[in-house]
C-alpha cells in the first residue's frame, strides 16, 4: 500500500472516530488493518470504538494486537482493559491483573492508581483503597479526586480535623475545574456532616452542586411520564414468557438512594441469588432500539428485544440461578419490563421523601442525573417517580412490592421474609447477615451496606429542616408527606 492511500485510510477511520460514527469506525479501522495489521495506534482506536459498540471481547484482543505491536505507552492500553473487565464484564479480579500489569510497567501512571483505589473501595477493602489513594497523593499531593475519595475513608468527629483543612485548602487552589472543585466540595460537606457540623455541612454542599454543570427539565420529566402513563393505559394480555431462555432477572428501581443497593446486597446474601448491579442494559435497548421513547413502544416487538437483553445477562453472568438487575431509573421502564418478561418480579424502593432528596443532593452524580443538584429539582424528580410507580401499580399489582427503607431498618425480619416471598426465594438466615456478603458493590452505598445495620440515616433530614423547608412546604402540597 501506498504512504498516501495509507495516509488517507488513516485520515478517513480518524475522523469517522472523531465524528462519534462508531459502525463506520469500526469498518474504516478493520479495512485498514487487514491489509496493513503493524499499526498499533490503529489497533489502540479500533478498540476504543469496539467498546463503544459494546463488542468487549473485541476491545480486548484489539488492545492485545496494540501491545503485540509495541504501542508507546502499553500501560495505557492495560488501563483501558482493567476498566473493561471492571465496568463491563464484571471481572473484578481481572480488571485488577491489568491495572497492577499498567503499574509494573509505570508505578507512577496516576489514572491506574487512582483505578485501582476505585476498584479496592468496589470490593470493600478500606485499608488497600487508602493505601492506593495515599500513593497517588504521593507523587501528587494537590490530585484533586485522590484527595476527596481518600478524605472520606478517614474518620472525622472534629470539624477541626486536619483532613478537613487540607479538603478547604485544595478548594482554593487558582485553576481548580469545576468538576475538580465540586468533588472535593462534595467530600467537605460529607466530613462536616460526618462531625456534626450542619450548617457548615450544607454550605459545602450548596457550593459544590453550585460547581456542577446540570440543568433538569422538570417538563420534559413530566412529558416523559405522561407519555409513559398513556403508551400503557392498560396491561394487556401477558406475553407467553421467551423460550428456551433463562429467566429474567428480579428488578430493583426507584428514586436513587432509596435503599435500592440495600435491597440487592440482602437478595444477593442468598445463596441462589448473584448481585448484577446497575446493570445499563435495558436503557441500551431503549437508545438503540426504542426511539423515539416511549412513541416507539407502539411498533414494540417483544421477542427479538428479550432475547437480546437475556443473552448479554448470560454472557456477564454464565450459570446464574437468580440475577438481580439493580438501576434505579429503571422505574421509566416497568412497562417495557412487563412487555418483555411477563412474569417478572419488580421491587421498588422508597423512603422518606426528604431523606431520599437531601441524599441525592449529598453526591456527586453524573450528568445524567441533572435534578440532584437542585433540591427543589430533586423533588420533583421524585414526585414524577412516585406518579409513575402508582400508575405501574394500578396495572401489575402483585408483581411490584413496595420495600420502604425506614420500615426495613426498623424492623428487617419481616421485611425480608416479605421481599424473598415475593421472589420466590426460601428464606436464609444469611439475608439479615447481607453486610457480611463478598460481593462487588459499585454505588454510592458501598461502605453503608457493607455495616451491621443502623438507623443513623434515617430522618437524617431533621439536621437540615430549617434549609428543607421550602422543599418540605412543596411536597406537603403534593401529598407526598
Amino acid at each position: 500500500m501506498a504512504d498516501a492511500d495509507l495516509e488517507s485510510l488513516i485520515a478517513r477511520a480518524g475522523a469517522f472516530r472523531r465524528a462519534g460514527r462508531v459502525a463506520e469506525a469500526i469498518t474504516a479501522y478493520e479495512q485498514l488493518l487487514a491489509r496493513r495489521p503493524a499499526l498499533p495506534d490503529s489497533w489502540y482506536n479500533l478498540a476504543l470504538m469496539y467498546r463503544r459498540a459494546r463488542r468487549f471481547d473485541d476491545a480486548l484482543a484489539a488492545y492485545d494486537q496494540a501491545l503485540a505491536h509495541c504501542l508507546s505507552g502499553p500501560e495505557e492500553a492495560h488501563l483501558n482493559r482493567g476498566v473493561i473487565y471492571a465496568d463491563d464484564l464484571r471481572r473484578p479480579d481481572l480488571a485488577e491483573q491489568e491495572l497492577a500489569t499498567a503499574l509494573r510497567l509505570n508505578p507512577r501512571y496516576q489514572p491506574a492508581l487512582l483505578n485501582l483505589g476505585n476498584l479496592h473501595e468496589d470490593r470493600g477493602r478500606k485499608a488497600q483503597a487508602l493505601a492506593t489513594y495515599d500513593q497517588l497523593l504521593a507523587l501528587d499531593p494537590d490530585h484533586p479526586e485522590a484527595l476527596a475519595r481518600a478524605a472520606q475513608l478517614r474518620p472525622v468527629s472534629d470539624p477541626a480535623d486536619p483532613v478537613i483543612g487540607r479538603l478547604r485548602r485544595a478548594m482554593t487552589r487558582p485553576g481548580l475545574i469545576p468538576q475538580d472543585r465540586a468533588g472535593l466540595g462534595f467530600a467537605l460537606g460529607k466530613l462536616l456532616d460526618g462531625a456534626g457540623a450542619y450548617e457548615l455541612a450544607f454550605e459545602a454542599y450548596a457550593a459544590a452542586n453550585a460547581a456542577t454543570p446540570a440543568r433538569y427539565d422538570r417538563g420534559a420529566q413530566e412529558a416523559l411520564v405522561d407519555g409513559l402513563i398513556a403508551a400503557f393505559s392498560q396491561a394487556g394480555p401477558p406475553a407467553p414468557p421467551v423460550a428456551g431462555t433463562r429467566p429474567p432477572p428480579i428488578f430493583i428501581l426507584g428514586m436513587f438512594r432509596s435503599g435500592s443497593t440495600l435491597a440487592e446486597q440482602v437478595l444477593a446474601s442468598h445463596p441462589r441469588v448473584t448481585s448484577g448491579g446497575e446493570l445499563t442494559l435495558l436503557p441500551t435497548l431503549v437508545g438503540e432500539a426504542l426511539q423515539p421513547y416511549p412513541a416507539a413502544l407502539s411498533r414494540l416487538d417483544p421477542e427479538p428485544l428479550a432475547r437480546r437483553y437475556l443473552g448479554e445477562i448470560e454472557r456477564l453472568f454464565p450459570g446464574a440461578d437468580v440475577l438481580t438487575d439493580k438501576r434505579p431509573d429503571n422505574f421509566l421502564h416497568v412497562g417495557l419490563i412487563k412487555r418483555l418478561f411477563p412474569d417478572a418480579r419488580i421491587v421498588h424502593t422508597r423512603r422518606h421523601p426528604l431523606d431520599n432528596v437531601l441524599s441525592a443532593w449529598f453526591l456527586h452524580l453524573s450528568a445524567a442525573m441533572p435534578y440532584a443538584t437542585d433540591l427543589m429539582d430533586a423533588a420533583h424528580y421524585l414526585a414524577q417517580e412516585r406518579r409513575l410507580t402508582a400508575h405501574w401499580k394500578t396495572l401489575w399489582p402483585n408483581d411490584i412490592l413496595d420495600l420502604d427503607y425506614d420500615a426495613f431498618v426498623q424492623d428487617p425480619r419481616p421485611h425480608t421474609e416479605r421481599l424473598l416471598a415475593h421472589c420466590d426465594l426460601a428464606w436464609d438466615d444469611a439475608c439479615l447477615a447481607f453486610h457480611q456478603t463478598d460481593s462487588n458493590v459499585r454505588t454510592a452505598s458501598v461502605w453503608q451496606v457493607r455495616e451491621p445495620l443502623y438507623q443513623r440515616a434515617s430522618g437524617r433530614w431533621r439536621n437540615y429542616e430549617r434549609q428543607l423547608r421550602p422543599v418540605r412546604d412543596w411536597l406537603e402540597g403534593q401529598g407526598l408527606l
